[in-house]
């Protein structure tokens, strides 16, 4: 099975501005196109999962997603960076459009979305990450039996001082995306040399990132 690294998408990989709601909106992150790439490089499977609750609250059109999706893969694909896979939760229990208001099992941190991506494409769950701004997406990590890494990008600094001392903490925290994947590659380097596996995986450089 394969080992991946699922990806929040709006303060992870591009910009927070709110209910992202059309293509010109989309402003990456600086690192995390170089990022994505060097998991590339390691041979990760990258996945974006997305809480897209601004269609439960008519905010957003469903059909305005594709379009969304397509242009950020060509900005990230403009930097040689590939994205394998894209899911994302469109409920929120208190929406608006009834067709989405409901409580679910893909709203993260609930494990939906990764189940589903895992039986879809093969991926190991217990052997990947999962990096967000966002407590939701540390606590998916958690439910899952993934590793969770919070960056401080996005909703990220807020989150962390507000973080409640009786939830799981992150294994990790980093500044950014980029951050990320250096303490992921540092990680994985180590579990690599201890079953004889070459580093050269990835050329990308290691770094640090907080345990905590």
């Amino acid at each position: 099975m394969k080992q991946a690294v699922f990806l929040d998408r709006d303060g992870t990989i591009n910009r927070d501005v709110g209910y992202l709601s059309n293509p010109d909106q989309l402003e990456l992150i600086p690192g995390s196109a170089e990022a994505i790439r060097i998991l590339n490089s390691a041979e990760f499977s990258v996945v974006i999962i997305s809480n897209q609750a601004g269609i439960a609250k008519g905010l957003i059109q469903e059909g305005q997603l594709p379009e969304i999706q397509k242009v950020l893969l060509a900005m990230l694909q403009n930097e040689d960076a590939k994205v394998d896979g894209f899911y994302y939760c469109p409920h929120h229990p208190e929406g608006s459009v009834k067709k989405f208001s409901c409580s679910c099992q893909c709203r993260k941190p609930a494990p939906g979305l990764l189940l589903k991506a895992s039986e879809e494409m093969d991926i190991d769950l217990s052997r990947s990450y999962v990096v967000g701004d966002k407590m939701s997406d540390v606590q998916l990590a958690h439910n899952v039996g993934a590793v969770g890494i919070m960056v401080l990008t996005g909703h990220g600094r807020k989150e962390q001082r507000g973080y409640p001392p009786t939830i799981k903490p992150p294994d990790y925290t980093c500044n950014d995306l980029y951050d990320a994947v250096r303490c992921i590659i540092k990680k994985e380097s180590g579990e690599w040399a201890k079953k004889g596996i070459k580093a050269q995986r990835s050329k990308g450089k290691t770094g640090s990132g907080q345990e905590g």
